[in-house]
């Protein structure tokens, strides 16, 4: 496959990659969200109205059973507008799975969802949560006006329920993405700067996770309307670290979409990427081997391997 690029020249071809054991399904239950962020790949928003229904939940469920898998990564839009979520997270909490909610941290304000603290503690859920920066201007700017406060509120909360704190057994992650067109700065470095302001602020977490702006999509857009998607393309290439292949999220990673067609990641997803280019729903995928299997890939796929590397678990172990 190639990637759909709005730029002249061509591309240098991505290297070719396989799956390994699947480890992780990141089920994407909607692209509904209370936020529209400037960098969202998934074009999420709140008119969106793609949403997974109960029957596909329950499909989800059944997969993650029979595939024995050990971690369930749900995500969206905001996943907890789904009315799906609780029923989703409590049946595989229940039967030993572990379980990811990504969180922008101002659905905790949300009609229907203030108890939402309360219940993913209940469920000891591991919460990675959505901030791009630890100041107001660049966090608003990204996503909007009050949203930085209205984050700082929905950490708050998680963090009187026990979410950030040392020994608490809750863990809450934070993300972090370039507010522009460049990669992101050394995880550590960033961890601390991150950790020192938001301490003055009477907020903790636990780790920070550095993401790359992936060229498609919303973020694409921008690009193509300033002008900045060739330099991009050509950091993201110029950086490409082949040692980044060997922990690309995509090896033991199945993307799962609201109606239950799989991709091999969430970016494949929003591009409409089937799994490794044939489009398969889970319902094929309950005794089949993904060993072995090629993987889709394209030059927004750079990305995930420019400089420290990146997937949704941050920067990569090269």
């Amino acid at each position: 496959m190639s990637a759909v690029m709005d730029h002249a020249r061509p591309w240098p071809e991505f290297p070719a990659i396989n799956r390994r054991e699947l480890k992780t399904l990141q089920v994407n239950l909607g692209y509904r969200c209370n936020q529209s962020c400037s960098h969202c790949h998934v074009d999420a928003g709140p008119k969106r109205t793609e949403m997974m229904d109960r029957e596909t939940v329950d499909l989800v469920l059944q997969f993650v059973g029979a595939r024995a898998i050990a971690t369930l990564d749900v995500t969206g839009g905001a996943p907890e507008l789904n009315p799906h979520f609780r029923y989703l997270v409590a049946a595989a909490t229940a039967a030993g799975v572990g379980v990811i909610d990504r969180c922008n941290l101002t659905v905790l304000e949300q009609p229907g969802q203030r108890d939402l603290a309360e219940f993913l503690t209940g469920q000891g859920v591991h919460v990675i949560a959505s901030l791009p920066c630890y100041t107001r201007e660049n966090v608003d700017r990204q996503r909007g006006k009050g949203v930085f406060d209205l984050s700082l509120r929905g950490m708050r909360e998680l963090n009187r329920a026990g979410y950030g704190h040392d020994g608490s057994g809750l863990v809450l992650d934070l993300v972090y993405n370039p507010v522009g067109p460049y990669l992101p700065r050394d995880a550590q470095a960033l961890e601390a700067d991150y950790k020192r302001e938001l301490a003055y602020l009477g907020v903790v977490f636990n780790r920070l996770l550095t993401i790359t702006n992936m060229p498609i999509n919303r973020f694409r857009h921008e690009l193509v309307r300033t002008g900045e998607l060739d330099s991009y393309m050509d950091t993201l290439f110029n950086k490409h670290t082949a040692a980044n292949l060997d922990h690309v999220m995509c090896r033991s990673l199945l993307s799962v979409d609201w109606r239950g067609y799989v991709y091999d990641c969430d970016f494949n997803q929003m591009l409409e990427w089937p799994l490794g280019g044939e489009q398969t729903h889970l319902s094929d995928l309950m005794d089949a081997s993904l060993n072995g299997r090629s993987i889709a890939v394209g030059a927004h796929c750079f990305g995930c391997t420019a400089g420290r590397g990146s997937s949704c678990g941050g920067a990569l172990s090269a």
